[in-house]
């Protein structure tokens, strides 16, 4: 879920470099990274005591996740269009977070873990539709 959450903030970041994009977008992106930032603290921290690895070895793919080029596709994007692409791809994106989040909710075996799984399911539920409602208004 670190890289995962990681993209969403480096999504969010292209999207906040970008002049003259409707405060809803801006806000998201805003609200995005303060939620997913402190996410990616806590995680690291859980793996840094567990001493486990905080960094993914090997190339897993992970639901969701944007190819570079669909990065490039973001960054070169402007205006509506720019803001369409970031919910089209930040919707498919929460839905890949979701679908993992479950994953950990029904067979993780850590509390704190299963919290927040739980919690990274429930508030991306949310987000999507917010952010499919917004999609349909621009």
């Amino acid at each position: 879920m670190i890289p995962h959450h990681a993209q969403a903030v480096e999504m969010s970041d292209i999207m906040l470099a970008k002049t003259g994009l409707d405060a809803k977008i801006t806000t998201l992106a805003k609200d995005i990274k303060a939620a997913q930032g402190p996410e990616i603290r806590k995680m690291t921290g859980w793996l840094t005591g567990w001493s486990e690895p905080t960094a993914m070895a090997g190339n897993h793919g992970m639901n969701g996740m944007m190819t570079g080029a669909d990065m490039d596709k973001l960054t070169a994007a402007q205006g509506t269009g720019a803001s369409k692409l970031f919910l089209s791809q930040m919707i498919a994106h929460h839905e890949g977070a979701v679908e993992m989040a479950k994953s950990e909710a029904t067979g993780g075996k850590n509390a704190d873990a299963l919290a927040l799984a739980k919690s990274i399911a429930s508030s991306q539920e949310s987000e999507i539709k917010d952010m499919k409602a917004l999609l349909a208004t621009l």
